[in-house]
């Protein structure tokens, strides 16, 4: 069987950063770029499932959405175990939101035909935790979300999942597959990549796609194919604060002050 692991090449800000001249996004050179964390953590369930099942039983596919430079992000993730990587571009997905997104990554799904979609809970740049889940819809599958601990056997018809709630509950759930489950942070500890696997991974070849070649036409990506779309990206004013002393009457008048100034 198939575990397919999409993962995402996601950016983190350097101190100090300028905005993109049309002022809807960052401008990538004052970007630093690496493999989701979220991501990292599905990808090692994913192995630890492939390692505890009979010896060429389990193919771990890892899938990302971008540009040449994604490379990196699936040569790390073929240095940590995953078997296959495939990389989907087109300059139309610029443009993509994550409903979009997961439109690709659910064809991918149906021409792969995994057992098991294993998903990163969100993406530590945007943080919508809303891919995975509508990967699942797509596929018409049955998922579960923020999953902290999962016990599948290849080729069974249920996995046993459980799930972080608000309160410190915690939710056990038997899940039919083909399923999509999102990963949470803490469900394993994932692995360094060895010099020696790391080498190998280099010279492992990286499947690229359009999304044509996957099924879709021209109109389901992009922002023909989005469902929102950034218009404005904005550093917000800084607020200020201040400590009232004195007396409660005294804090009570610079109170009424403060308001005042407010309401003009």
């Amino acid at each position: 069987m198939k575990i397919l692991v999409p993962v995402k090449r996601v950016a983190s800000l350097d101190d100090e950063f300028e905005l993109r001249d049309d002022g809807r996004d960052v401008d990538p050179d004052f970007c630093e770029f690496d493999l989701n964390e979220f991501d990292e953590y599905a990808l090692e369930a994913a192995v630890q499932i492939k390692e505890a099942a009979p010896e060429g039983s389990v193919e771990v596919v890892v899938l990302t959405i971008g540009p040449d430079d994604a490379d990196d992000v699936l040569r790390k993730a073929l240095a940590k175990g995953a078997d296959r990587a495939i990389r989907v571009d087109d300059a139309g997905l610029e443009e993509a939101d994550r409903v979009a997104i997961a439109r690709v990554i659910a064809k991918v799904a149906e021409n792969e035909e995994p057992g098991l979609v294993l998903c990163g809970a969100q993406s530590a740049d945007q943080g919508n935790a809303q891919t995975g889940m509508s990967v699942a819809a797509l596929l018409g599958w049955a998922r579960a979300a923020v999953v902290s601990k999962l016990d599948f056997t290849p080729g069974a018809a249920t996995a046993q999942v459980e799930r972080e709630l608000e309160g410190g509950l915690v939710e056990r759930l038997e899940v039919e597959t083909p399923a999509v489950l999102t990963i949470q942070l803490g469900i394993n500890t994932p692995r360094y990549a060895s010099l020696r696997s790391i080498k190998q991974a280099n010279a492992k070849p990286i499947e690229c796609l359009t999304p044509h070649d996957v099924g879709l036409a021209d109109a389901e990506i992009g922002a023909s194919g989005a469902l929102s779309r950034v218009r404005r990206v904005f550093v917000p004013e800084r607020g200020r604060g201040e400590i009232i002393a004195g007396t409660p009457s005294q804090q009570a008048a610079r109170l009424l002050e403060i308001i005042s100034e407010v309401n003009g």
